[in-house]
């Protein structure tokens, strides 16, 4: 039972890590994207969306190029005395950032875009600077934006296969996420164990799904009252 536990804690553990750390690297980065006119913003969104049409053995390999021993990162973390990322927890964590990127700064750039200018204009003509314009005015009014982002990159981090595989290999309690056991069982012609995790993940992604578009119609609906 034990082998069956500690991927799927592996992997609760980096989504969860991941869809936080996300949470505050990507929504000034969803905000700069809604609201400047920069011309750097197109190439921005554009790295930013990088992931979604890459292959994931793509991003994996130029990362684990870059974090490397002779990679630029690789040499940076040696001399912090931080060692080599890849085949660590920490280099997955990364990794995961960098991939579910788009899963949570486009839906937050999305719910940014649709909130009325108007309703900005006033708070600042009440004196309400601009950091109590963004957590009272934004943050409610983006709500929807803010938890379609959290469960699309907690979900996507889940299913992670190509980017972990590369960066993390397969050691376990380490980096052997269920991606990666479901793929050892069948490579091993062990059927059932990957059938049991397999049929988890399919139950699991349902779930989330199903919640995200039930309490998106909650909060929309409860948005328009």
């Amino acid at each position: 039972m034990h082998a069956y536990w500690e991927p799927v804690w592996l992997t609760l553990k980096l989504a969860g890590c991941t869809t936080a750390l996300l949470l505050v690297i990507g929504t000034p980065i969803a905000w700069w994207l809604a609201r400047s006119q920069h011309w750097l913003r197109q190439p921005v969104a554009a790295i930013v969306a990088l992931p979604l049409v890459l292959p994931p053995t793509v991003l994996g390999f130029y990362l684990l190029i870059l974090m490397g021993p002779e990679g630029l990162v690789g040499r940076l973390t040696e001399q912090l005395g931080l060692g080599l990322l890849p085949f660590t927890f920490e280099g997955l964590v990364i990794a995961s950032i960098i991939y579910s990127l788009p899963f949570t700064v486009q839906p937050l750039q999305n719910a940014f875009q649709a909130i009325n200018e108007q309703l900005l204009e006033v708070a600042a003509t009440l004196r309400a600077s601009p950091v109590d314009r963004f957590f009272s005015v934004v943050v409610p009014l983006a709500r929807p934006g803010f938890l379609t982002a959290c469960v699309l990159t907690f979900a996507h981090t889940i299913g992670e296969f190509g980017v972990v595989l590369m960066i993390g290999g397969n050691i376990p309690g380490e980096t052997k996420v269920l991606s990666v056991a479901i793929y050892d069982h069948v490579e091993s012609l062990e059927y059932t164990q990957a059938h049991w995790l397999a049929a988890g993940m399919v139950v699991f992604s349902f779930v989330v799904l199903v919640t995200l578009y039930s309490l998106n119609g909650r909060l929309q609906s409860g948005m328009v009252k």
